[in-house]
């Protein structure tokens, strides 16, 4: 039987599909009888399953991150879509292409390998060269740069996710470095490209995305902060200024406080470099949303809780016809796999007193108030 995805699903279809278990919990109904409440995903998105009957049975034929082949009906519970399952078996991993459950960037990671290359080949600055080549002459390293995720959740949340937003916030930097003087390019680079580095001990990807042990306890700027200094004292006298500069980017890269930064931006190109950053998460998270609900009949998306406004989709086709005119667009701008996010009632939660505090020039100041999950422990 084809695959099923989640995207795909309809009240009342009737489904026999795998799936990928994202969690696994066991509770009690009111009435004392046990049930079991799955988090089921596909490379489209995410789903809850329902189990209410034979419950220990089930629960002893498979764990979480296994694959499972569901025998379910699909229902809309509380404006959302859940499935009732009936009947549920464990699957190898021979048995199902990976490709169909974890997302994956639209963009070619050798590709994209290829142009971080290019950028630091270009470097003027012998020192800060010589450190990414350190980086980029790892092969270990380099499979998990490639492959890991920027976040899990928010944006650039697929596979290859990590070295597509940095390479980006790097052309950013390229362009930044061209409008404005006495910016120190290489170094505003060399900070893009490892600004998020910690993540690739910091999340785990082999199945579904998650925190490993390291990064809940230290979290991805402490861990690459780390990385960074193992890589320079594997440098003959790597200028300990330099050393404290790129440092600097990665501890304030968060901007704030609040935010999850030890350290406030205090050089320009640690401004910049937050800024930038910023940006281009966001509009990832923001292309992300409206991908995810081309589907709908409606010119605006859902509500969307964190951003705390919905967005306008118009007619995107006739946007992007005149906007292609055979042009090549460039990564930032390319369309991406919709990362999978927890459904949501379409419905605009009360404001609280923090959320009506007076705008400011900064989008991420804006954001401040609404969820401290996206900056205090932003995942980006």
């Amino acid at each position: 039987m084809s695959k099923v995805f989640i995207a795909d699903l309809k009240e009342r279809d009737q489904i026999n599909t795998p799936f990928l278990v994202r969690d696994k919990i066991m509770a009690m109904a009111k009435n004392g009888k046990p049930y079991m409440t799955l988090k089921l995903m596909d490379r489209s998105g995410e789903v809850e399953g329902r189990i209410w009957d034979q419950v220990d049975h089930f629960s002893r034929l498979f764990q979480k991150d296994d694959f499972v082949q569901v025998t379910a009906k699909a229902s809309v519970y509380m404006g959302k879509m859940q499935l009732i399952i009936q009947d549920l078996i464990r699957v190898d991993e021979s048995a199902v292409s990976l490709g169909d459950f974890l997302p994956v960037s639209s963009h070619d990671p050798r590709t994209m390998m290829a142009q971080a290359r290019e950028l630091v080949a270009s470097f003027q600055d012998d020192d800060y060269r010589a450190l990414m080549e350190a980086f980029f002459n790892d092969d270990s390293f380099v499979a998990l740069y490639q492959k890991a995720p920027a976040a899990k959740a928010m944006h650039h949340v697929y596979l290859g996710g990590l070295l597509e937003h940095s390479l980006s916030v790097a052309q950013l930097a390229v362009d930044v470095s061209r409008r404005y003087a006495d910016v120190d390019r290489d170094l505003l680079i060399t900070g893009a490209l490892l600004h998020d580095v910690g993540k690739v001990a910091e999340l785990l990807f082999s199945r579904s995305f998650d925190y490993s042990d390291e990064g809940k306890l230290l979290g991805h700027i402490v861990i690459g902060v780390e990385m960074v200094e193992d890589k320079i004292r594997q440098l003959d006298q790597f200028p300990r200024m330099k050393a404290t500069l790129i440092k600097h980017l990665l501890l304030s890269h968060h901007g704030q406080y609040d935010y999850g930064s030890p350290k406030r931006p205090k050089t320009l190109e640690a401004v910049i470099l937050n800024f930038i950053d910023d940006m281009d998460s966001k509009i990832n998270g923001v292309q992300a949303h409206i991908e995810k609900e081309r589907h709908n009949d409606s010119r605006w998306t859902g509500y969307h809780r964190l951003y705390d406004r919905y967005f306008f989709k118009g007619d995107r086709e006739g946007a992007q016809s005149v906007a292609g005119d055979g042009d090549e667009m460039p990564l930032q701008q390319a369309p991406v796999v919709p990362p999978p996010v927890e459904t949501r009632e379409n419905k605009r939660p009360q404001r609280s007193a923090e959320k009506e505090k007076t705008l400011s020039a900064s989008l991420g100041e804006q954001l401040a108030g609404l969820n401290m999950d996206l900056f205090g422990s932003r995942e980006e």
